[in-house]
């Protein structure tokens, strides 16, 4: 391999599982900012999506870790472990997890009301978003949030591209319906 080609993220593992220090910072460095928003996304917590995304590279480094190269990439076992954190954090919780007020959005705004009313919609949003059944709010997270394709996103999930794809869009319909009903008892505040 030369000097200017990247490693994959499974030759890292094998490196990181022979001992070697900079293949498993360079795999966290990697990976680890968007197994946190994920699991951010998912559970609406910054100390569980915390937790979550530290646990992810604990099993990973776990002398039994169950990861095998021919069912799939590496990056699709990490998703799925994170998957599997977040399901047991929420049933622990007693399921859904609200959305909460933990990630720090930008507050100032030069219009006052359009700041509040911004504000306001951007909450509603989480609290939406964080309703969700977990399939379809994975869709939302990966796709809109994350901003990954529909082949991505199959991938991480596990699931035939068609599934994501209707996941996605009823998804988007219930958000849009949840959110129309939220919004009117704004824009009647606001006249």
């Amino acid at each position: 391999m030369t000097a200017g080609m990247h490693k994959t993220d499974e030759q890292l593992y094998l490196l990181m599982k022979k001992g070697n220090a900079q293949a498993f910072a360079e795999l966290y460095e990697r990976r680890e900012p968007a197994l946190y928003r994920y699991a951010l996304h998912m559970t609406g917590s910054a100390s569980s999506a915390e937790e979550v995304a530290q646990e992810v590279f604990v099993q990973l480094m776990a002398p039994n870790t169950r990861f095998d190269e021919t069912r799939g990439s590496l990056e699709g076992w990490m998703y799925g472990v994170a998957r599997n954190l977040v399901r047991t954090q929420r049933r622990k919780a007693g399921s859904p997890v609200p959305a909460s007020s933990e990630t720090n959005e930008p507050s100032f705004r030069h219009d006052i009301l359009g700041g509040m009313i911004e504000g306001e919609t951007l909450a509603a949003l989480k609290i939406a978003v964080s309703e969700l059944p977990p399939a379809y709010r994975e869709a939302v997270v990966l796709c809109d949030l994350e901003e990954r394709n529909y082949d991505e996103a199959a991938r991480l999930v596990g699931c035939p591209v068609g599934t994501i794809r209707s996941r996605l869009h009823r998804a988007r319909g219930l958000l849009a319906a949840k959110l129309k009903r939220l919004n009117a008892p704004l824009c009647a505040a606001a006249r």
